[in-house]
């Protein structure tokens, strides 16, 4: 195992300034987790006052929900909840130890248990008209480093974190004080192979063809049989002389044993099987490399020591890196250092928590029963591991960001951090999963720091995982080819103003998932919902299934997505919607895609 260079007592004892200077300092990486902790000047006070005096100490305070800063909006209720901050919200939210969150649940369990306001609130019930957006596929990069230099990206991209782990990652957290987070980012299909396929290519899952993790429309085999892998970030970037790594995961069905490296990348070191962490094997540029089951061969630190030493390799050349995680997906394995971290720890329990969906419900969600007190405990179990899961993740970001530093290269990088999908956890009676269009599985993190990017900023604007593809090629000054469906996501990093921009995300799902070799097949509870095409605006969601249900909630009233109110919906809104989404899933290149929600139908403009 690699050398730790503080021991997990010494942070247990550090001051929150401590930690914060500990975390901004370009070290090494912390030697074991530590949970962030409440300021010191309010250790003699009770666990809930803990929490609500360092929510002030962040600037929260009573009567400031208009201005995103609200203290029970905007920063006890989704603490308390372990849900991510709302949309609108102005200020980071404080680290917070989740002992202390269950202590304060212990001894007042109303604390904080008020109703999450949605991702943004609005009056109309359905999509309102915008104007074409004004991006174009093949724009300028941003401007260079003062010496010239192109700057450097190093994406880590996680394996179903979904938003309520943020908090258990210390070094993340500083990225959102650092940087840009966004608030409404949202995934093409909350499915793995599905979504970084959109990654890869910035296209939907109706350009690229795959829907599924196995198949004639999923995973490796049908991704490299379409070509795919001949026109992605990595061989634009590759092509103008940038220095590429793949490290992790690739897509789902990659067998490391037969398949080969694939183009655009400079170095190669990819994973089949690599969900349990031990165990597996790697195809390093070709050749197999075999790990076994000791601490040191836990795969997040043999991807994190890896990527460190390309870093390294690279002074003097721009760099592209991609470190794409197996954490936290099931089965939830932590680092050997963390499986003790976070004792008690239960899974969050917001208002869609083991709620029976109502009537009006689609079939494949009506019949789920209630969970049971077994259920829970399982369900709160899978949680605190993908907590535990997520440190060594956290650990690899301080680890990447020293290597960055100590290759003069801090300021002229680009760190993006996010996943491929989110992740239910026993909301709307479900059992752990994905797959579904409510915002559990689909909005995901997308936190960003670098040049240029100004520190605390949130963004709301909607943006999709088909806009890390143009993004990167323009930071890199490399062509985005003209099919290319999502939008460069530069000058919204940056603050400058943009004239237009998309007005709803497409997501697009086949299923039910029935193949039990796929990884992501789901347990007969975990929900598997059937094919579906839905749109998500900035405060509603529509769902159109194949077999004719319809789905439609209205977050400013129905924040949780508790209640289908399609049918309260005049004629004029429902054809409106119709017709919304019917454009957005035929669009095929970037202008047309962010023209898609731009139309005169548009009777539900109220």
């Amino acid at each position: 195992m690699r050398q730790m260079l503080m021991p997990i007592g010494a942070l247990g004892t550090m001051l929150w300034a401590g930690l914060a200077a500990l975390l901004a300092a370009p070290a090494a990486p912390l030697a074991a987790p530590a949970a962030p902790l409440a300021a010191p000047a309010a250790r003699d006070q009770g666990a809930c006052e803990q929490i609500k005096s360092a929510c002030q100490r962040a600037g929260f305070a009573r009567g400031a929900a208009r201005t995103g800063s609200g203290l029970l909006r905007d920063c006890i209720g989704p603490i308390m909840q372990g849900a991510p901050p709302p949309a609108r919200a102005s200020k980071p939210l404080p680290p917070i130890d989740p002992q202390l969150v269950s202590a304060c649940k212990t001894s007042d369990p109303s604390f904080g248990q008020g109703r999450v306001p949605p991702a943004e609130p609005a009056a109309q019930p359905a999509p309102a008209p915008a104007a074409v957006a004004t991006a174009v596929p093949n724009t300028p990069p941003p401007a260079a480093a003062s010496d010239g230099k192109r700057p450097n990206i190093v994406f880590i991209l996680t394996d179903d974190l979904a938003w309520n782990l943020v908090q258990y990652m210390p070094h993340v957290l500083k990225m959102q004080q650092e940087g840009v987070s966004f608030s409404n980012y949202f995934v093409t299909d909350s499915l793995c192979c599905p979504s970084r396929s959109s990654i890869f290519t910035g296209r939907f899952p109706h350009d690229t063809g795959i829907f599924r993790n196995t198949g004639s429309d999923g995973g490796f085999m049908a991704f490299h049989n379409r070509h795919h892998e001949q026109s992605t970030f990595a061989t634009a970037l590759q092509a103008v002389g940038y220095r590429t790594a793949m490290l992790g995961k690739y897509l789902n069905g990659y067998e490391p044993v037969k398949d080969s490296p694939e183009p655009g990348w400079s170095m190669w070191a990819v994973a089949g099987n690599g969900y349990p962490e031990f165990n597996y094997g790697l195809n390093e540029d070709g050749k197999l490399a075999h790990y076994g089951g000791e601490p040191t061969d836990y795969l997040t630190d043999v991807l994190s020591g890896k990527a460190v030493n390309f870093i390294k390799q690279s002074a003097g050349a721009p760099f592209m890196i991609e470190i794409a995680t197996f954490a936290p997906h099931m089965p939830y394995t932590p680092a050997p250092r963390d499986a003790n971290a976070f004792s008690g720890l239960q899974a969050p329990q917001g208002p869609a928590f083991n709620a029976a969906p109502d009537q009006n419900a689609p079939q494949w969600l009506r019949r789920h029963p209630a969970l049971t007190p077994n259920d829970i405990a399982s369900i709160d179990g899978d949680f605190r591991r993908r907590a535990q899961s997520v440190l060594a993740v956290d650990q690899m970001i301080g680890e990447l960001q020293a290597a960055v530093a100590a290759i003069g290269e801090e300021k002229n990088t680009y760190f993006v951090f996010s996943s491929d999908n989110g992740y239910h956890m026993g909301e709307y009676r479900l059992m752990p999963g994905k797959m579904t269009a409510f915002d559990t599985d689909i909005r995901v993190p997308l936190v960003v720091t670098g040049p240029g990017i100004a520190a605390g900023r949130r963004v709301e604007e909607i943006a999709e995982n088909i806009d890390l593809n143009p993004t990167f090629n323009q930071i890199g000054g490399a062509t985005t080819p003209a099919n290319v469906d999502g939008l460069s996501l530069v000058p919204v990093l940056h603050g400058e103003p943009v004239a237009a921009w998309r007005r709803v995300a497409l997501v697009e799902h086949h299923g039910p998932v029935r193949n039990m070799v796929d990884p992501d097949f789901p347990g007969v509870r975990s929900g598997n919902p059937t094919t579906y095409e839905a749109i998500r605006g900035p405060s509603w969601l529509y769902v159109e299934y194949a077999n004719g249900e319809k789905e439609y909630h209205d977050l400013a009233a129905d924040p949780d997505e508790l209640h289908n109110t399609y049918s309260s919906l005049s004629i004029d809104d429902k054809a409106s919607l119709h017709a919304t989404i019917a454009a957005v899933q035929n669009c095929h290149d970037a202008q047309s895609c962010a023209a898609a929600d731009r139309s005169d139908r548009n009777a539900a403009r109220r």
